[in-house]
């Protein structure tokens, strides 16, 4: 195939407006609020879909960084390096790309990769690259994957257990659609391989909060990554794993709906923090800083005996269950008296309802099913310091404890008026 370096080029765009996109992949009527429309994060997936999870608010309506650290404890060293040289790491599994997170991360289409490579072949500086410092010395790359992912299917698929990537899509070069890396040119492969690229590393011995708040704060990409998909990146493990197959279990998918897309792991921080409030019961949590209180559960995670695991998986399918015969459609929703329409899926409610329900025996999952609980959820969702619990600020130490204990004790009072009943 012959390798020119001119052509036209030509962009297609998604012209449809957010609340357009909205309408089409949820069905609604579009009878929907402003005020739930922005607070819906509506995360664009690989796949198209969008995630039907309630953005948590902050008292100011600004995310930021959740704890200060000390500048002095960050340590960075940027390195100049080559696209021959990481795809040598890459060989030598001396870079984590985590496959399971990239592949779930909103890996980006055939055409996005084509067009990085595009601007590779035209000398265009790429964005650099974030990673962390293992133990090992290997580095676990944070912000970067679907770039570096990009370039490895096109140079040397085999290294990430990929199909090769072929070339469609182009804006520029349009003589080179349909090639291979073997299609180009010699002097074009060694311009390929030579690319000087950056990449920030802190290294070693740097706190893994300050990294966690680091990575947050650095990562302003396109697809920027959500906090799980970081604390992922950061902490491998069993954890990884066994968060996946919560988070695809039947049982999750039912109550939920089927509303949570997992590829912006909203499904496994949500099975996430079901784990962290049983291994640290909600009256235990004092930190306040609820991403290290969900970094550390991670780490408890990976240390879990077998016998613990399966303990632990068998609570939240039960308590998946008991959501679904309970809450029906409105499980772990926003719910007021009469509604019809589905609210987003609440991660805070998800816990606060999922972790009480852990709690109680099937007997009492039953009679909760056969009350009028959903009634009176709608009555403590009245409550305007409920509500705020579970919307805004949600890792305050208080507000924790406020939605825990209010949710304890609407089923410890059905319960009670149906004994009273028989």
């Amino acid at each position: 195939m012959a390798a020119l370096e001119d052509g036209s080029h030509g962009r297609t765009r998604d012209r449809r407006s957010v609340y357009e996109r909205y309408q089409e992949t949820t069905g609604e009527d579009g009878l929907v609020s402003l005020d739930e429309l922005m607070l819906t994060a509506r995360e664009t997936a690989s796949d198209g879909q969008l995630t039907d999870v309630e953005r948590e608010g902050t008292e100011d309506g600004v995310e930021r960084i959740t704890s200060p650290f000390d500048p002095e404890h960050i340590d960075i060293e940027t390195r100049n390096t080559t696209v021959d040289l990481l795809l040598s790491r890459l060989r030598s599994e001396m870079i984590d790309l985590a496959p399971d997170f990239q592949r779930r991360a909103g890996i980006w289409t055939d055409e996005k990769q084509s067009r990085l490579i595009e601007s590779l072949l035209l000398r265009i500086p790429i964005p650099s690259f974030y990673a962390a410092e293992q133990e090992d010395g290997s580095w676990a790359i944070v912000d970067g994957i679907q770039r570096l992912t990009s370039i490895a299917r096109f140079l040397d698929a085999e290294t990430i257990g990929a199909a090769p990537l072929r070339l469609k899509g182009l804006e520029y070069l349009l003589n080179f659609t349909g090639a291979d890396f073997r299609d180009l040119s010699g002097k074009l492969q060694i311009r390929l391989r030579e690319t000087e690229v950056v990449v920030h590393v802190i290294r070693r011995g740097t706190p893994e909060p300050v990294m966690f708040n680091v990575f947050a704060r650095i990562n302003t990409g396109g697809e920027p990554l959500t906090r799980q998909e970081i604390r992922h990146a950061l902490i491998p493990g069993r954890a990884r794993t066994f968060l996946a197959e919560l988070g695809e279990s039947e049982e999750f998918r039912r109550a939920t709906g089927n509303s949570v897309v997992g590829d912006r792991m909203a499904d496994r921080e949500m099975a996430l923090r079901f784990l962290a409030f049983r291994l640290t019961p909600p009256d235990g949590y004092r930190t306040g800083d609820f991403d290290r209180f969900l970094a550390e559960a991670m780490h408890r995670i990976n240390r879990l005996e077998p016998s613990e695991e399966e303990h632990l998986r068998a609570e939240f399918s039960e308590a998946m269950e008991a959501a679904e015969a309970v809450f029906g459609i409105h499980a772990f929703r926003k719910y007021r008296s009469g509604q019809q329409r589905k609210s987003p899926i609440n991660k805070a409610l998800f816990e606060a309802i999922a972790v009480n329900l852990a709690e109680l025996g099937p007997e009492q999952h039953d009679r909760l099913s056969q009350l009028d609980t959903l009634d009176a959820f709608a009555e403590l969702m009245e409550d305007t310091e409920f509500e705020r619990s579970i919307s805004v600020a949600t890792g305050d130490t208080k507000k924790v404890r406020k939605r825990f204990d209010a949710v304890q004790e609407l089923f410890e009072d059905l319960l009670d008026q149906g004994d009273a009943q028989q």
